[in-house]
């Protein structure tokens, strides 16, 4: 029962902590595609999709470079909480 109750205990643990680096990665992923589209285009980052003056490709590029930073964002953000809750488990086992 006691193996139970850990289990749970890190679950919850490694579910705070993959929402909380999600949450710190995702915003750091926005700010650098926003840096690196300024620099690459010369241009402010897209931030209202109906935008009548935005292009079409560059909307249709932007959505994708910006989803698939938030992917990856999100990937390593969870690996990285389930990496810290085993290294907490271990030190409290």
């Amino acid at each position: 029962m006691k193996v139970a109750q850990n289990e749970t205990e890190q679950t919850l643990a490694e579910k705070v902590g993959t929402l909380a680096l999600t949450l710190a990665a995702g915003w750091v992923a926005q700010q650098a595609v926003s840096m690196i589209w300024k620099g690459v285009t010369g241009n402010d980052a897209p931030n209202r999709p109906d935008d009548p003056e935005l292009d079409l490709v560059q909307a249709t590029v932007f959505a994708a470079v910006a989803a698939g930073t938030a992917v990856l964002a999100k990937r390593m953000a969870a690996k990285g909480a389930h990496k810290a809750a085993m290294r907490f488990a271990a030190r409290r086992a």
